[in-house]
């Protein structure tokens, strides 16, 4: 773990708020689903001296000198993530997913073509053509939904969407959906209609390298994922598509939508993807699904309404108003017990984005932490007890005890 040695002696304000935030995250649970744990090897390489280098464009091409370490270090992240994800062609350097994105609609598109993608309220992401967000500003988007019965992507609908309206790409991924994703069907109806086919695996990354859900690479013309969330890596991402789009896209990259790299978080990259490769990676995926689909099943004894009935990945929808009160509500009551969580709309939410219906649960991080189903078990009842006693801050501030009680059983990786 980094001492932080320096910043106590020179800053011991920052130094303080880093010790706080330390304290919070050890002594109280995690399961915002976007949200992990890194080793101490990518929190030191995060930490080390390449931030102070600066290596516009690309290993063997750079537009500054003195950068052989840093393509030596490049070079090594690439590889890694090719055989990770069975990719023809991997850029590490987009410095988050949203600007990857952004990258794939520069490199595929122009202003105001048509691109059919996920709804936001049924589980897609903002950057998946919300009006709000600039590829909805940018783009045309028409958006598809999932079944209002199952809660499953209605693939019909897909289809019948895509030929009637013609998109130029179609996006298939999700920042809030809990079921498995057919790549192929998405890739036939896009063959269909002769548009491209573009993956968003952000949440699944570390799912997919580990061969627990199905891979988009082999199949799509393009695919962008974060590095952190069940990749359990540094805050960036990369973008992977087929070798004959390899140009345009690094084009899109540098110059096209950033400057130079973060040197420092392409090596934690290449750590994290070292680290995805060995076999106890695997364990730890078939864990994370294990406990979310125990944990979508404990909410389901005590009475609530899970999206789509259950899960098939790290993340769950829980619909809180069949427990009379709100996302937002029950957020708040959770964040009083030490258990962050995040407000989520549910597929055809009554209730408006600020105030929504749902809550989403993620299981990646309690699971890196070395929680399995007994544990699982525990927090879905320490939840429930919230809930129902959410006005009795008496009752709210024991069960905060036991919050932080069982996370001393199980600590940190970065505390170990």
């Amino acid at each position: 773990m980094i001492k932080y040695t320096a910043l106590k002696k020179e800053d011991k304000e920052v130094y303080a708020a880093i010790e706080k935030e330390a304290a919070r995250q050890a002594d109280e649970l995690e399961m915002i689903a976007s949200e992990n744990y890194v080793s101490p090897a990518v929190l030191e390489a995060m930490g080390s001296v390449l931030t102070n280098k600066y290596s516009e464009g690309y290993p063997a091409h750079r537009y500054y000198g003195g950068n052989q370490v840093i393509d030596e270090v490049e070079t090594i992240a690439i590889e890694r993530a090719k055989k990770l994800f069975n990719a023809e062609h991997v850029n590490v350097q987009p410095l988050s997913g949203s600007p990857a994105n952004a990258a794939i609609y520069f490199a595929f598109l122009k202003p105001g073509n048509k691109v059919l993608g996920l709804r936001l309220d049924h589980g897609g992401h903002l950057s998946h053509g919300h009006p709000v967000n600039f590829s909805g500003l940018l783009y045309n988007f028409v958006q598809y939904g999932v079944d209002d019965k199952t809660g499953y992507i209605d693939m019909k609908a897909v289809r019948e969407i895509a030929l009637r309206e013609k998109p130029k790409m179609i996006v298939a991924g999700f920042s809030a959906y809990s079921r498995e994703i057919d790549w192929q069907e998405f890739k036939n109806i896009a063959d269909e209609i002769g548009a491209y086919t573009f993956a968003d695996i952000a949440h699944i990354a570390g799912l997919v390298a580990a061969g627990i859900v199905g891979n988009p690479v082999p199949i799509f013309d393009v695919v962008s994922t974060t590095t952190h969330k069940t990749l359990r890596g540094p805050r960036g991402a990369i973008i992977m598509c087929k070798e004959k789009y390899a140009k345009q896209i690094d084009r899109a990259v540098f110059p096209g939508m950033q400057g130079g790299p973060h040197d420092h978080i392409t090596a934690a990259k290449a750590v994290a993807f070292g680290e995805a490769l060995r076999p106890e990676f695997k364990e730890y995926a078939k864990q994370v699904v294990a406990n979310a689909k125990f944990l979508a099943a404990e909410f389901i004894k005590r009475g609530y309404r899970v999206v789509s009935g259950g899960t098939d990945n790290h993340l769950l929808v829980v619909d809180m108003t069949s427990k009379n009160i709100t996302g937002r509500d029950a957020e708040e009551v959770l964040n009083k017990i030490g258990i962050s969580v995040n407000r989520s709309t549910i597929p055809n939410d009554p209730n408006p984005p600020l105030k929504p219906s749902g809550v989403r649960f993620g299981t990646p991080a309690l699971t890196t932490r070395g929680m399995k189903e007994k544990e699982i078990s525990l927090i879905a009842e320490l939840i429930d007890r919230a809930i129902m006693n959410k006005e009795d801050e008496t009752k709210l501030a024991e069960l905060k005890t036991e919050v932080k009680k069982l996370c001393k059983k199980f600590p940190l990786p970065t505390a170990k």
